[in-house]
């Protein structure tokens, strides 16, 4: 990351003016009027405020202000209507701000909402040249490229049919391909990948992890992953105003314990509190000896102790008293090796009874990619496991440890009661129990899993013979 600063914020304020009747933006436009023909000057301070009276204004943005360094890539998350939207509009030039000031360095590509800079009219070529030339590109810059263009977007004959016809998938297509040819210093995107296509969306990720090497992203997103994947800080934005901005783990987990307690009122835990009256622990096993005699490729996974003291948040009646691994006999793992059969244990104390609970987990990244995860409902939707007041509630997964590329990771626990769909959150934990991979034999994609069978064979005779 370079010390340059490409964007600059400062002490933006955007505020929107709305009417409560229809008959009243009327009134006001007359006023307005009226006050500049009128020659004395009390008066017109007073049509002045008869015409303010008139409106009320929303502030979208209110005093934002932060700077941007090459390199950077920006995740910006928020609720709906906390001004995230307004705000890239705002930094990319399309909307003026009602006071202060933004600047930025080099040539800004921006892909906002879904068709902004297209002509519906137009055929996807005619928007071609049409949306690169608002991006500063030439049209012998824009023919030399239109290949690749067309390439990148992949939508086949649609090129040349008018884009009013496509999709919103087929929209973003294009409109992606294109700022990813004009030579962008800045890329801001605002949510537009949410309607793409898996394959398209990964193209488009994979084409952003290139291009933040050099170039600079600003990223709205509601996916909390994608942003902790991809992004280098995290602005977290609500009603207008700043809260946080950080490490975009950190922010991104906050997000969601304050989503959650707008949803279902104000946490009550803030940390889990360890009790002496826990059930006592199974005696640990080490699995390492078992496997010494194995090849140095061997996915050797080192767990540590669940934390009693990691983050955590909700609305209290249940804690999680402890995260660890089992072996098929029922003792605690210190050491796995990917491929075998374990039993991630969840075990909860509930300070009321609990008509339906739900416990699940999931094992993520040290960049927070969820890798997998589960949880009770669906096993227990028909008949609800019922737990009383003070009691101890103990979730099993067991399932075949995946093969993990060298790093750390963790399990992130929860504790809810009610449905999938419709749930209170009781207890989440991030980073209840840490592990670490120290060897890998997988070589590629984020995780491997264990093969029951591999065959390589070479035959002789014709093509034809063995195909057939």
């Amino acid at each position: 990351m370079s010390s340059e600063v490409v964007v600059r914020v400062s002490s933006v304020k955007k505020g929107f003016r709305s009417y409560e009747r229809p008959q009243d933006r009327l009134k006001q436009g007359l006023l307005s009027l009226a006050s500049r023909v009128v020659p004395i000057s009390f008066a017109k301070a007073e049509l002045r405020r008869r015409a303010s009276a008139c409106a009320r204004t929303f502030w979208a943005l209110q005093d934002v202000s932060f700077e941007v360094h090459r390199g950077e890539t920006i995740g910006i998350i928020g609720r709906n209507g906390s001004g995230k939207s307004t705000l890239l509009q705002i930094v990319c030039g399309t909307l003026a701000p009602t006071q202060g000031e933004v600047a930025t360095r080099g040539r800004v590509a921006a892909l906002l909402e879904l068709g902004s800079g297209f002509n519906p009219e137009f055929t996807g070529r005619e928007n071609v040249f049409l949306n690169g030339q608002l991006h500063g590109l030439t049209r012998d810059q824009i023919a030399q490229r239109f290949d690749e263009i067309v390439a990148f977007a992949d939508i086949g004959d649609f090129i040349d049919q008018p884009v009013k016809t496509y999709s919103s998938g087929m929209f973003v297509r294009l409109a992606f391909a294109v700022i990813a040819h004009v030579d962008a210093d800045v890329l801001i995107i605002d949510e537009a990948l949410a309607v793409g296509d898996a394959f398209f969306t990964q193209k488009c990720m994979r084409f952003l992890r290139k291009f933040k090497e050099q170039g600079t992203v600003l990223f709205v997103s509601h996916d909390t992953s994608s942003v902790r994947s991809l992004c280098t800080r995290a602005i977290w934005l609500e009603k207008g105003v700043i809260l946080e901005s950080g490490d975009p783990k950190e922010v991104c987990n906050r997000y969601l314990e304050a989503f959650y307690e707008a949803q279902q009122g104000k946490s009550t835990t803030t940390r889990l509190r360890a009790r002496e009256n826990a059930q006592a622990s199974p005696p640990l096993k080490d699995q390492r000896l078992a496997f010494i005699n194995q090849s140095n490729l061997r996915n050797d996974i080192e767990l540590f102790k669940f934390d009693p003291d990691a983050p955590s948040f909700g609305k209290g009646s249940a804690h999680i008293m402890g995260v660890e691994f089992l072996d098929e006999t029922g003792h605690r793992l210190t050491w796995i090796v990917g491929g075998e059969t374990v039993t991630l244990r969840v075990t909860v104390h509930t300070e009321r009874a609990i008509s339906s609970p739900i416990v699940g987990f999931f094992i993520k990244d040290k960049l927070g990619q969820t890798l997998f995860g589960d949880n009770t409902y669906l096993t227990y939707r028909e008949v609800p496991v019922e737990c009383q007041s003070d009691s101890l509630l103990v979730a099993d997964f067991t399932f075949t440890m995946p093969i993990l590329i060298a790093g750390t990771y963790s399990v992130n626990a929860a504790v809810a009661e009610g449905t999938q769909e419709n749930h209170v959150q009781l207890h989440w934990i991030h980073d209840a129990l840490i592990f670490r991979s120290e060897s890998s034999s997988v070589s590629t994609g984020l995780m491997g899993i264990p093969m029951r069978d591999i065959s390589l064979g070479a035959h002789s005779g014709s093509t034809q013979q063995i195909l057939y």
